[in-house]
């Protein structure tokens, strides 16, 4: 009986520490000083060699914010840039209250998720995508300081990391664009992966836009149109030249672009190609480098740039990876006629690569045109955002 007496006790405390280490993880408690007092700007974008960066006669480049791996970016009317990790946990929000063409405030929405890369912003409510989830930060403006736990608006994506990081955009229909990237390099899958899907802001209803698309990270819509147009990056282990990345153009739901058995409209997949010609797909607007890794993309809507510019597309690229001679690292320009047809692709800004060296400095990620005219373009190696501007 003593015995029993003694062991009691300690049986009760070790049950005790197994039922604490096994409950269910909490969300990640934020820092009590996250009222925004965290500089924007320090001195280390001061030493980014932006005078490297080319671009046409009259265009000037800066630092607008320093945010840690800076991926995909939205703007709130009221002028609230919110922007996503890939290799991080986290999503930021950065403000220029002073009007210097600066952000001077930062905030951490939200920390320890998965491949938070996606934002996207409507009627006050912030949307961030993880791998296999959509969450919703209610009214966020108000809490910048003390931001909500979020809502899990959608839980149902798949968990597979390979492709698994999201670019979302609320589209002109009002519905959010998720897409859901191949779970390999080159594979037949599951119907919900290689597409592009949308739900509505409450996450429900979620249906299947476009198929045939390996790995977007980049969707917008065209301003009078209001048609999609989209980035796509085309598999690996080709060789140095093939396929092409892709700048696609979908003007309905219910398109195939190809996946995995044709890319860049006429090459036939060398492990799937026999399978369904190319001619049962639809071809890309305009084939891109190989291996550019084009990532975010903006129409051009702003008045400050000159003329010849409006309407056009601004693409971000990424850059190689798997490439014996590095390729990408800047931002392209399409040049797209009559709203529905690409003309022609070239560089509009470079210089993140040093072309003699091979040396990388930075790789630009997304591109956001804001109210006055002046475009971001955000940089997930540098850890930086730019501000590109024209006088």
């Amino acid at each position: 009986m003593k015995i029993v007496k003694t062991l009691l006790p300690t049986a009760l405390l070790l049950s005790c520490v197994l039922q604490c280490n096994n409950k269910p993880k909490e969300e990640p408690i934020l820092p009590v000083a996250n009222d925004g007092s965290v500089p924007a700007l320090t001195e280390a974008s001061k030493d980014l060699p932006l005078d490297k960066v080319r671009m046409p006669a009259g265009f000037k480049i800066e630092v607008y914010a320093e945010v840690d791996n800076a991926r995909s970016m939205v703007m709130s009317p009221s002028g609230t840039l919110f922007v996503g990790n890939r290799n991080g946990d986290k999503v930021y929000a950065v403000k220029d209250t002073d009007g210097d063409n600066k952000a001077d405030k930062k905030w951490v929405i939200t920390s320890g998720k998965n491949m938070p890369n996606g934002v996207a912003f409507k009627d006050g409510d912030l949307y961030v995508a993880e791998v296999s989830r959509i969450l919703k930060f209610p009214a966020i403006e108000s809490r910048l300081n003390n931001p909500p736990q979020p809502v899990i608006i959608n839980d149902k994506y798949p968990d597979k990391t390979h492709h698994g990081w999201k670019y979302i955009a609320f589209g002109p229909d009002g519905k959010l664009y998720v897409p859901v990237g191949a779970p390999c390099n080159i594979c037949e899958s599951d119907e919900i992966f290689a597409t592009i899907t949308r739900i509505n802001p409450d996450g429900s209803g979620r249906e299947i836009f476009a198929r045939g698309v390996r790995n977007t990270v980049g969707f917008t819509w065209h301003p009078e149109t209001n048609e999609m147009w989209f980035t796509d990056n085309g598999r690996d282990m080709m060789g140095d030249d093939l396929p092409p990345c892709e700048l696609n153009y979908a003007p309905r739901a219910g398109m195939n672009f190809g996946y995995p058995y044709c890319h860049g409209g006429t090459i036939k997949d060398p492990e799937f190609g026999n399978k369904k010609p190319c001619s049962d797909f639809v071809a890309p607007a305009q084939n891109l480098g190989p291996h550019t890794a084009p990532l975010g993309l903006k129409f051009y809507t702003g008045n400050m740039f000159p003329a010849q510019y409006k309407n056009q597309l601004f693409i971000a690229e990424h850059g190689s990876w798997n490439r014996s001679k590095k390729i990408g690292y800047r931002v392209s320009l399409v040049k797209v006629q009559n709203n529905t047809k690409a003309v022609s692709y070239e560089t509009f800004a470079d210089g993140w690569m040093d072309d003699a060296t091979q040396k990388v400095w930075g790789r630009p990620v997304d591109v956001l045109v804001l109210t006055d005219g002046s475009m971001l373009v955000s940089d997930d190696y540098a850890n930086v955002i730019y501000r590109i501007s024209y006088k």
